[in-house]
């Protein structure tokens, strides 16, 4: 299992960052920016590996389940 920043999500702001910097803004002035967006993935290969069971009720709640 794993819960942290979406990747996707980051990468968007991230050139929406760049695109400021790029029009002529400088980076001492644009505020740091900090990330909204988390996914909880759960990876049920590794789980049943080391033998762990996943209750229904956590997979539901996963952004994304790999089996």
């Amino acid at each position: 299992m794993t819960y942290g920043v979406s990747l996707t999500d980051l990468f968007r702001r991230v050139a929406t960052y760049v695109d400021k910097i790029l029009i002529g803004r400088t980076p001492a002035d644009l505020p740091v920016e900090q990330p909204i967006k988390f996914e909880f993935i759960i990876n049920l290969k590794a789980a049943k590996q080391i033998g762990l069971t996943v209750p229904p009720n956590v997979l539901a709640r996963a952004d994304r389940v790999i089996k």
